[in-house]
Formats: C-alpha cells, structure tokens, sequence
C-alpha cells in the first residue's frame, strides 16, 4: 500500500501524514509501515537547525497513524455502513531510546493487545535499521465521521 492509497484511508495530509507506506498487514492482528525521514521535512526547520532531530510526538503521531490503518484495513465500516475515524486516546510507557535523524527510514510497528467496544490498544515499536528507537502503548478510539 502506497502513500496515494493511505490517503484514502487517514484524513491527514502534508505536512501531517507520517506513514509513506504499508509493508505487511495481518488483518485483526498487526501492521507494519514505513515513514521515510528526509532533511526537508518541516520539522527540522525549527528542531534543531544545527543538530536535526525528529520529534517524540511526531513518531508517537506517526505509530497512532499506523494503527489507524491498521483498523480500517481491519474492520472498516460497522453494520450500519455509517463512517468512523480514528482518534488518538491515549499514550501509555512511551520511551525514546534513539534520536531519528534525517536520512533514516522508520519502520513502524503495531500489535493490536486490547479491545473494549470502541476503544484499541496498541503495542507499537519503531526500529531504525532494526534498532529500536521508541516503543509503547498507544490507545485509538473510533468515533462517527459526522
């Protein structure tokens, strides 16, 4: 799945969505993406000129963006053919192990762990050349495109 086909599906677009690419999808289980880090993204404009840096709440955004995908690839529309969208609800144990640099390329997994009716819970780690840069929980709750 291209980033043409993600944006059918999330309601971001530049310079907020943070997913490139789908590399493999179990449906009801995981999803694992991409987000491809480039000196040109916005961001580093401002953190940091002279030591670019990608920010933690960036990569948390792009791993509830992932299982955002995930979901709608998942379980789509409900009986009642009625549209959801997905909201970040929570973030849980959340650590940053290595900075993301310019160059790097995210490899963005999550394992769906919990669900309460419209409530998801999320393990979600991110490598960089298989070294983990960030890992936690992150909650998504689906509420009516209205």
């Amino acid at each position: 799945m291209n980033n043409i086909d993600i944006t059918k599906i999330l309601p971001h677009r530049f310079p907020f969505l943070l997913v490139d690419k789908v590399l493999d999808f179990k449906e009801g289980e995981w999803l694992k993406a991409i987000k491809n880090v480039t000196y040109n993204d916005y961001f580093f404009v401002g953190h940091f000129p002279e030591r670019p840096i990608m920010p933690g709440v960036l990569i948390i955004e792009a791993m509830a963006q992932s299982a955002g995908i995930f979901l709608f690839l998942s379980y789509g529309k409900d009986k009642s053919d009625k549209e959801y969208i997905a909201y970040l609800a929570g973030v849980n144990n959340v650590k940053f192990r290595k900075p993301v640099i310019p160059g790097d390329q995210i490899v963005l997994e999550v394992k769906l762990k919990q669900t309460v009716r419209n409530i998801y819970k999320f393990d979600a780690i991110c490598k960089v050349d298989d070294n983990i840069v960030a890992d936690g929980e992150i909650t998504i709750a689906l509420g009516g495109k209205e």
